[in-house]
């Protein structure tokens, strides 16, 4: 084999491995991203996490039971689990936050990354102090769970359209009309992606399933938007 051919096979094969590893480890531009840590970090994190990708946390600003503001930022840099109750239901609600208790809260309460996000569903009842009494009685860490309410319209659509937890289509009726009633969780990671699935909050197997994709996210890293916000939400500002 001449030098020609050699050389020609030779830049075959490193373009072949080239794109071989944009493909593979993703956010490569140039061949000096393969050699950064963060690029190989990234590749690690998603090797190891099964969770697909859902959706995306959307903007919002809401109240926490404490009576502070509290963004989609807020949830930056943690694992956040998110559901939908009001206070007065008699339902399926006692049901699903005792199960949001035992099967997420007490098995991940000295998880300094993770973060239970409960909204109401009737916020002209449940206002900040109402979900204050509630969160008291349930005995629980308010910066570990947070109670949020804020405008019907702006809960019901981040329900929709960042959580997946309810049909976008029930948004055509009057917002009066409107009441979202679900059992269902949201998993969203440390960089506000929603991720594995719409888990039944009702069926201990989903939960089960539920607890196993946040321990593979508490595995993977935020990315630096996420680490700079550092996952400090405003409830805890003095």
């Amino acid at each position: 084999m001449n030098k020609k051919k050699l050389l020609g096979y030779s830049i075959f094969f490193v373009v072949l491995v080239f794109v071989f590893l944009v493909v593979v480890l993703g956010d490569v531009h140039s061949p000096k991203d393969v050699f950064r840590e963060q690029t190989w970090r990234t590749f690690a994190s998603n090797f190891k996490s099964k969770s697909p990708v859902l959706n995306t946390v959307k903007p919002f600003t809401f109240i926490t039971q404490d009576g502070k503001p509290f963004t989609e930022k807020d949830m930056l840099g943690k694992v956040c689990v998110v559901n939908y109750f009001f206070t007065t239901c008699k339902g399926i609600c006692p049901r699903m936050n005792a199960n949001m208790h035992t099967m997420v809260y007490d098995v991940f309460k000295d998880e300094p990354d993770l973060m239970i996000v409960s909204h109401t569903c009737d916020p002209e009842i449940d206002s900040a102090a109402v979900l204050k009494k509630y969160a008291d009685n349930l005995h629980v860490d308010e910066h570990k769970w947070v109670f949020l309410t804020g405008r019907k319209d702006s809960l019901y659509r981040s329900a929709r359209d960042s959580y997946l937890l309810d049909d976008p289509k029930n948004a055509f009726v009057n917002i009066n009309d409107q009441f979202l009633h679900t059992q269902f969780f949201a998993l969203v990671d440390k960089n506000g992606q929603v991720r594995g699935q719409v888990y039944d909050g009702l069926k201990q197997d989903e939960l089960k399933q539920l607890q196993s994709d946040i321990r593979g996210l508490l595995a993977e890293k935020a990315n630096n938007a996420a680490v700079a916000n550092n996952g400090t939400p405003n409830n805890n500002a003095q």
